[in-house]
């Protein structure tokens, strides 16, 4: 063998040796990023979940006949009115609070941070008319706008989940 051939021979094994370690690389790297992907996908998931669980939760403790609820303006904007529930009330408060800042931790875009705040706004809306009538006295108008934030949420957070629209 001549040198030649034992300097091309050695040259084409270091080659091949670094183009499949940079494959091997490059698929490990994919794989991580799709580990990651779904990691967060699940996460996002659970407190898209959460936050609408709460919402709902709210929205039945504002419908319940029993439930004390009062409404004070607000101090930024005063033609609107701020709900105040009693003590088994709060809870429901504190949860929607929490939920909703724990969206806005893991949301991946800002229209799902504008939908979870469109519908906290006509959630707090709907209790602040509750709070001067009777449950089943609320207009109709406040839940079809409830309803509209809520399917508007529901749109970009699957969106974003990169699942098909849920209502075509």
């Amino acid at each position: 063998m001549s040198l030649i051939q034992v300097c091309v021979t050695a040259t084409t094994t270091m080659l091949a040796v670094l183009i499949g370690g940079w494959l091997t690389v490059r698929a490990q790297d994919r794989l991580w990023r799709r580990d990651q992907e779904r990691q967060w996908r699940d996460i996002r998931l659970g407190a898209y979940t959460d936050f609408l669980g709460a919402v709902r939760e709210y929205v039945a403790f504002t419908l319940n006949p029993a439930a004390r609820i009062t409404a004070v303006p607000r101090p930024r904007d005063p033609g609107e009115l701020m709900p105040f529930f009693d003590d088994a009330g709060s809870r429901y408060r504190e949860r929607l609070e929490s939920t909703k800042t724990a969206l806005r931790l893991v949301a991946g875009q800002p229209d799902v941070v504008n939908g979870s705040s469109a519908l906290v706004r006509q959630a707090r809306l709907l209790a602040a008319t509750r709070a001067d009538s009777a449950a089943e006295a609320l207009p109709a108008d406040r839940f079809d706008a409830l309803w509209e934030a809520e399917r508007r949420f529901i749109e970009v957070a699957r969106a974003e989940l990169g699942l098909p629209s849920a209502f075509t």
